[in-house]
């Protein structure tokens, strides 16, 4: 399982159960057929910017910060309208173009989507002189 599946898995875990602990996390996982260490759950929980919040009967449980809870589908959408230029394919490979400034957004919003045919990419912005 690589990294972004397991992250999208804890936030799978994280909509099903109340997580009070890193080591719930890692015992869900475990329990799904998924070795994993608190070192590697502390990790993603770094890079997935988790945040505590009130539990329902006390004490505190993991949450998506507020912003990732948005939905990513929607805001890729607004982003392609407002930025979309053009599309050009060679081969495998997708080109898109969009307005200056914009890649890098709509990068992470493709990325944050988990497509599972996406190997990667890159958002990025090339400054021309025309």
């Amino acid at each position: 399982m690589n990294r972004a599946e397991r992250q999208h898995l804890i936030k799978q875990l994280i909509r099903e159960h109340e997580i009070r602990r890193q080591q719930d996390f890692v015992r869900l996982l475990n329990e799904q057929g998924y070795a994993v260490t608190q070192a590697t759950v502390s990790r993603d929980i770094k890079a997935m910017e988790l945040v505590k919040v009130p539990a329902t009967h006390g004490g505190y449980r993991y949450s998506l910060p507020v912003e990732r809870q948005m939905n990513v589908d929607k805001k890729l959408g607004y982003a392609l309208k407002d930025a979309f230029v053009s599309l050009t394919r060679q081969g495998e490979l997708l080109f898109l173009k969009t307005s200056p400034g914009s890649a890098p957004a709509i990068s992470t919003l493709i990325y944050q989507m988990h497509f599972s045919e996406l190997f990667g990419n890159i958002g990025m912005m090339i400054l021309s002189s025309l």
